[in-house]
């Protein structure tokens, strides 16, 4: 697999990186246990303070019980251990939400994913990645477009990227895995435009989250996906961890293909297609 013979492909400066960022804890609002501020014991810590008529000898100041977690040190959220947001331990699989602003997915657990699934959550700064996969059997993409994109390999994921908010708008990019990592394709906007044109499902992809992800094997007929952000960069990820040479090896094509027949397995039709006497009917679920 090679990045060279296009001519203006470039590693990217990738969106979402291979290792997903994280998010700091806030330093803790409370004053150390026994220190006053300004002379007294500010909001919850005045439920620090030892309790009228106790007269503790050499022990520290009565916790309200349940109060004790707020006085512990945040734990330091490690991605793919932790949530990003609440540092709740987190197994694998798990959800993942974008970072618009820095353009990073972040792990998080179930409770924080579903705070971002509805639009405009967080003003648009963080947004929940999808979960389903779609295989369009009906997908339009000529030999004829492929080549025009100039993508050097068979495998290649397109998606709406949002400027930082506020802003609305946003423009598509192309993507393709190599064993540099993420590597930005120049995407022509008349082919992309003719492909939403001939494909309903691309207008339907929601922005950062989302992307169409092509393979067009070695054997094999081509095959076209609607698939989470996240499933675009597990598949970058296996590709950096198994290459090696020219061709890749032997491992890394047997890790490529068990990843597409795992896509292809739990995916599902879109929601409307055309039947064959062209009335439209709904997909089964």
């Amino acid at each position: 697999m090679s990045d060279s013979g296009t001519g203006h492909d470039h590693p990217a400066d990738v969106p979402f990186p291979l290792e997903p960022g994280r998010l700091d804890g806030a330093p803790t609002p409370f004053a150390p246990v026994g220190v006053p501020v300004r002379g007294q014991l500010d909001g919850l810590g005045r439920f620090l303070a030892p309790r009228r008529g106790s007269t503790p000898s050499g022990h520290g100041p009565t916790v309200v019980p349940g109060l004790k977690r707020f006085l512990e040190p945040r734990k330091r959220a490690i991605p793919g251990e932790r949530c990003e947001f609440c540092a709740e331990d987190i197994r694998e699989p798990h959800s993942h939400v974008v970072n618009v602003d820095s353009r990073s997915l972040m792990c998080a657990c179930r409770g924080c994913w579903m705070l971002f699934t509805s639009d405009g959550a967080a003003g648009g700064r963080y947004r929940a990645v999808p979960e389903e996969t779609i295989l369009d059997p009906d997908f339009v993409l000529t030999d004829g477009q492929w080549e025009s994109l100039q993508i050097p390999v068979g495998m290649a994921f397109f998606f709406h990227q949002s400027d930082a908010p506020p802003a609305t708008t946003g423009h598509p990019v192309a993507f393709y895995p190599s064993p540099a990592g993420a590597t930005e394709s120049l995407l022509p906007l008349d082919v992309w435009d003719e492909l939403v044109a001939a494909n309903p499902t691309l207008g339907r992809m929601l922005p950062d989250v989302q992307a169409l992800l092509v393979h067009r094997p070695r054997n094999g007929e081509p095959c076209c996906f609607i698939v989470p952000i996240d499933a675009c960069y597990a598949l970058v990820g296996s590709i950096r961890r198994y290459w090696k040479g020219f061709d890749g090896g032997e491992e890394a094509w047997r890790e490529i293909d068990a990843f597409f027949d795992a896509l292809t397995e739990r995916s599902r039709p879109p929601a409307r297609t055309v039947g064959a006497a062209g009335a439209a009917t709904a997909s089964p679920r």
